[in-house]
This record gives C-alpha cells, structure tokens and sequence, in this order.
C-alpha cells in the first residue's frame, strides 16, 4: 500500500487520542500545497463538521511547532466520504462484498487493475477478490490505490446510516 506520509506519525497519536482513527494523509499541489487529511470516529459514528474542526485545531498547533511542510499551506481535515479510499487490511475486512478499485504497483495474475467485490481477507492480508467471476489474491503490500465505488447499495446504505441519527 501507499508509503506512509511522513507526517503520520506526528499527528496521527493526537488524532487517535481523540477518538478518531487516520484514514489517509497527502499532500496535493506545487504552489499552494494543501495537507489533507482523512478521518474517522473509531466508534464510526458519523462524522460532523465539529469533529473535523476540533482535529484541524489540535493538529495546527503540532504542525505549528513541528513546521514539517515548506512555505504556505492549507490544513483540509476531512470525511473519508461514501466512496471512501481502503488505506489498511482492517478497511478490506470490514467492507467485504462490497464493489471496489484496487490498483496494484506489481501483476497479479497479469493485471495491475481491478474491480469487483472484495470477498474476504486472508491469512498474511491477502486480499480475496471476485472480478469478471475469476477470483484474485492480491498482496496487500503490492496494493497502492483501492476505494470503494458508489454503487446503488452503497448509496442506500449510507443513506440509512444518516437516518438513524
């Protein structure tokens, strides 16, 4: 899977004393460059803006002291959103049946690309994958970009979730 962001391991304890796991940290831009950073309650809650703002401020203040990123930058801390990306094997399980892209840095099986359903995931983080009715075992650690795919199901699901609030 993607390397970890340098600058996981300095916000990453904070987030997660906070009750928030780190879904995926990059960086995007040249000029200006923005640091975003994906979370999620670890009781997975739904997310509010409020819980978004009060990691941003924790966070700030480390990044403050810490000044891990050259010249200006946006902080963005975000939802990883209803086709949310799947950044460790634990993601794999807990989505499984579900319809996603997974691209790898290395062939399994000739391909490097793939979408379909995740069926299980085995010893070793193996991940169990069904596309075209031919199953994969793909590597997790040949796996460098894998999200889910908003489908109707998907959808609907999310959709329930936000009523029962």
């Amino acid at each position: 899977m993607q390397k970890k962001h340098p600058i996981y391991d300095m916000v990453a304890p904070t987030i997660e004393n906070m009750g928030f796991e780190v879904v995926r940290i990059m960086t995007t831009g040249a000029q200006r460059v923005t640091l975003q950073i994906m979370i999620e309650r670890q009781d997975r809650k739904n997310l509010v803006v409020d819980d978004c703002a009060a990691v941003s401020r924790a966070i700030s203040a480390i990044l403050d002291e810490k000044d891990p990123i050259d010249g200006e930058y946006s902080l963005e801390v975000s939802s990883p959103g209803v086709d949310r990306p799947l950044t460790k094997p634990e993601h794999f399980s807990r989505f499984v049946g579900y319809e996603t892209k997974i691209e790898t840095d290395e062939a399994v099986d000739g391909r490097k690309r793939f979408k379909g359903k995740i069926v299980s995931v085995k010893e070793n983080n193996i991940i169990n994958f069904v596309m075209d009715n031919k199953e994969y075992n793909i590597p997790f650690d040949v796996i460098t970009k894998a999200k889910l795919v908003l489908t109707d199901e998907l959808w609907e699901e999310f959709i329930s979730n936000q009523e029962k609030l």
